[in-house]
């Protein structure tokens, strides 16, 4: 599932990603919770004023690629209650979401995917991220 590599969560993100977690917690979607909670385990923690804008933060919309077929994807990654698969908004809780949340460009993880196979997928692009945007409050 995770890689010794560095990811970056903002404060605000960890907060309010805790929130998620724990409301997750119990049910169907426990296991994706729990897979999220270890990510944010691992994060670096830093102010929205100073996260790098090539990072992968909360509403970020991010174009990134599966290493096995090349194809390439963009979506917008948000909260559960935000999230149209139509619209190409990611729930942080679905697989793809928990794997794409404080990726840099360029960084790469394998990621468990629902059927017990698993995804490798790199980031090549962050088009918009809030905080660099100067949205500090979405």
């Amino acid at each position: 599932m995770t890689q010794e590599r560095r990811i970056i969560i903002t404060e605000t993100d960890l907060e309010r990603l805790q929130r998620v977690i724990e409301q997750y917690s119990g049910g169907r979607n426990a296991s994706l919770a729990e897979m999220l909670d270890l990510e944010l385990g691992r994060a670096e923690v830093m102010s929205s004023q100073k996260v790098p804008p090539d990072v992968v933060t909360m509403n970020s919309t991010v174009v990134f690629e599966d290493e096995e077929t090349g194809t390439r994807q963009e979506v917008t990654l948000c909260y559960p209650w935000d999230a149209r698969g139509d619209e190409g908004r990611v729930s942080v809780i679905a697989p793809v979401g928990s794997a794409l949340i404080g990726l840099s460009v360029g960084q790469s993880i394998a990621w468990p995917m629902p059927g017990g196979r698993t995804r490798k997928i790199r980031i090549v692009a962050v088009p918009y991220q809030p905080e660099a945007a100067g949205h500090f409050h979405l």
